[in-house]
């Protein structure tokens, strides 16, 4: 009796990550804890693996308010609150902030799929009109409308969402946005596709039915065409086993069991009439572990009781076996954000986590691989019982990575690497896919600085030593810089010549001036050289960091120092006044001290000049204090400059000369004009 069995029969990524979350975090918490976590509704639309996981300590609640209640009562009995995992199905967004505001612990196991759904619902802008194909009732749909902040309409067909329109025409002028659950039936999709677009002038629809079921459906809906019977494995409330029954029912007859035992009821009559050389396919929704799988096929090899070889017999044929450690090649079939999924030529689910797959914190895993692309790997975990495989990419990269280093060390070849983690003494730099120490001496990093600036920095160092048996090697950055260093010292070297222009780094600041990296090698400006103004310290001009265009002024080629101009002629204060102003000008200029002999006032920036006692006004005055403050502006005429002494002479008397002979000719024309 031929056999099919659908490849993507079984869990999906999302299911098996919820679920390997669960055993994995109550293998961590002690065996005298009970319970030793919650979930928040069951995990997993499977009754059997539901009652595994209490039985071991893992209890679901139903509700919100249950969850808070009973942690309140381990709070009450003086016992810290134990962790919540939120399932794949996701929840609304209210359960997080309950959670976040009374620090109860929890770990979010939702479907990246589903958690994409949530944030484009949760995006959208005021007055946009968010519709949902999907079971209003179902977890899943509950938890997307949890994060929706507008107006959002459930739907279950293309016909439910006309009827909807029809009697609310208003609403669809809106702008308006479409997303489905991410179990949704996919032609029935592609219906409410083609009637929203009809019906909704400004709309935007994005297509979430998960991958994963787009292909079981589709390889469903295939094997049943060519088949006599279909056996459909699944939890009778899991919305996407519902989803395959309904496709295969199409084609052939079906039968939906939920365990092994549903066969040995009413349905055993259906399986009976089963004639030898029937076709015969299995499927399974994604809530379905693989040993359930195995305890149908188990049943219905007792109840054929075929002569040739069983039922299962031929799907255990089709679960080829693999061992830890055995090196395989995998076929990429889907990639996600923290594991891709691959096909090695078994029944197994294979799986690499983003952790196993490479060292390199900053590259993700559509960085490194594409669905189709062939990788070798290595088997680090086999899981018989729910049909999966944990492989490593990284290990085996590591294996020939230690052989490049190895061949690297103390030969001065230069190797790249990501810098991933600061630890006692040094960092962890991944090259090849092997780690390298680089201790803090050699990281090239003051001894002031965090090391904390190399993380996820692409560095290059050398090998310096590496220990084969512990799988360990140490390497150098500081020696790859103090040569790169020693070539660009040379280079500068021997084309520096006083005069030539540079542009350069500020790398550090000190009270007498600012040291500047020319590239390779460090020339100081002095505190002199950095303005024409007065300044208190270097800082007030430049900061570290800079890029500054400087000059040499000289050269020590014996002592290796090298002096740096950056003052800018024409920004000579003095080259200003030559060029703006001359002898006669009247400016404005403010009073910034005063002597017995007269008040020096400021023309310029850099440039003042002394308005000498007599100058201030027409009538005698003791001391420039009785007519002048400090701060003050005042008119005044430039009488005399000396370039040479950098002297400048200010009078603001001539201007009261000026206006006072001004009056006196406008008075003796008002006189000629009566007189006439």
């Amino acid at each position: 009796m031929p056999l099919t069995v659908a490849k993507t029969a079984g869990f999906c990524f999302g299911v098996r990550r919820a679920v390997d979350t669960v055993y994995e975090q109550l293998e961590r918490i002690p065996s005298t804890s009970s319970p030793k976590l919650f979930t928040l509704g069951e995990i997993i639309h499977n009754a059997q693996v539901v009652e595994e996981l209490d039985s071991l300590g893992a209890v679901a609640v139903d509700s919100l308010e249950k969850l808070l209640e009973l942690e309140e009562q381990l709070s009450q009995q003086n016992r810290p609150y134990i962790p919540v995992i939120i399932r794949s199905h996701g929840v609304p967004k209210k359960v997080y902030e309950a959670l976040d505001s009374r620090s109860i612990p929890y770990i979010d196991a939702t479907c990246p799929n589903v958690k994409r759904i949530q944030k484009i619902v949760e995006e959208q802008p005021e007055g946009t009109l968010v519709l949902i194909a999907g079971d209003a009732v179902h977890p899943e749909i509950q938890g997307i409308i949890g994060h929706c902040n507008v107006t959002c309409v459930t739907f279950t067909s293309a016909k439910e969402l006309a009827e909807f329109t029809e009697n609310h025409a208003n609403l669809s002028k809106m702008n308006s946005v479409m997303v489905a659950q991410t179990t949704f039936n996919t032609s029935e999709w592609q219906k409410c596709v083609e009637t929203a677009k009809n019906l909704y002038t400004n709309l935007k629809i994005f297509d979430t039915i998960c991958k994963a079921t787009l292909m079981r459906q589709t390889e469903a809906a295939q094997l049943a065409e060519v088949s006599d019977i279909m056996i459909v494995i699944g939890g009778r409330h899991s919305s996407n086993t519902q989803k395959l029954s309904d496709i295969c029912s199409r084609f052939t007859k079906t039968i939906w069991v939920e365990t092994a035992r549903e066969l040995l009821s009413g349905q055993a009559d259906v399986v009976c009439q089963i004639d030898a050389g029937s076709r015969v396919g299995v499927t399974a929704g994604a809530s379905t572990p693989v040993r359930i799988i195995k305890e149908v096929q188990k049943t219905m090899s007792e109840i054929l009781k075929e002569e040739e070889m069983s039922f299962e017999e031929m799907l255990n044929q089709s679960f080829k076996s693999t061992y830890t450690g055995e090196k395989v090649k995998g076929i990429v079939t889907g990639i996600a954000p923290n594991e891709i999924t691959v096909d090695i030529g078994t029944k197994h689910t294979g799986y690499v986590p983003l952790s196993e797959l490479t060292n390199d914190p900053s590259l993700s895993t559509e960085d490194i691989v594409k669905k189709g692309d062939e990788i070798e790997l290595v088997v680090l975990r086999v899981n018989d019982v729910e049909g999966t495989v944990m492989l490593s990419k990284k290990r085996l990269d590591a294996q020939a990575g230690f052989e490049k280093v190895m061949a690297a060390a103390g030969t001065g070849e230069v190797l790249s690497g990501t810098v991933t983690d600061v630890v006692k003494g040094g960092i962890l730099a991944v090259t090849e896919g092997v780690k390298v120490f680089i201790p803090a001496s050699l990281s090239g990093v003051s001894k002031n600085e965090p090391l904390e600036q190399l993380l996820k920095q692409k560095v290059d160092f050398v090998i310096r030593e590496v220990n084969e048996k512990r799988h360990r090697a140490v390497g150098s950055i500081k020696d790859v810089l103090k040569e790169q260093k020693k070539v660009l010292e040379d280079k500068f070297w021997s084309e520096v010549e006083v005069g030539k222009r540079y542009q350069g780094v500020v790398k550090s600041i000190t009270s007498y001036g600012a040291f500047v990296d020319l590239g390779g090698v460090d020339g100081m400006v002095h505190i002199s050289e950095l303005s024409w103004l007065r300044i208190k310290h270097p800082s007030d001009v430049v900061k570290v960091g800079d890029v500054l265009d400087v000059y040499v002024k000289d050269i020590d080629v014996e002592n290796k120092k090298i002096s740096l101009g950056y003052k800018k002629t024409e920004d000579n204060p003095w080259e200003v006044l030559k060029r703006d102003y001359e002898v006669g000008s009247v400016v404005t200029a403010k009073v910034v001290s005063m002597t017995a002999f007269g008040a020096f006032a400021q023309i310029i920036p850099g440039v003042d000049g002394l308005i000498h006692i007599s100058q201030i006004s027409n009538e005698r005055i003791n001391k420039p204090q009785d007519v002048l403050t400090i701060g003050q502006e005042v008119q005044v005429q430039i009488t005399d400059i000396d370039f040479e002494k950098k002297r400048v002479s200010l009078s603001m008397k001539a201007l009261l000369e000026d206006n006072a002979q001004e009056e006196a000719v406008e008075a003796s024309e008002e006189t000629t004009e009566v007189n006439e």
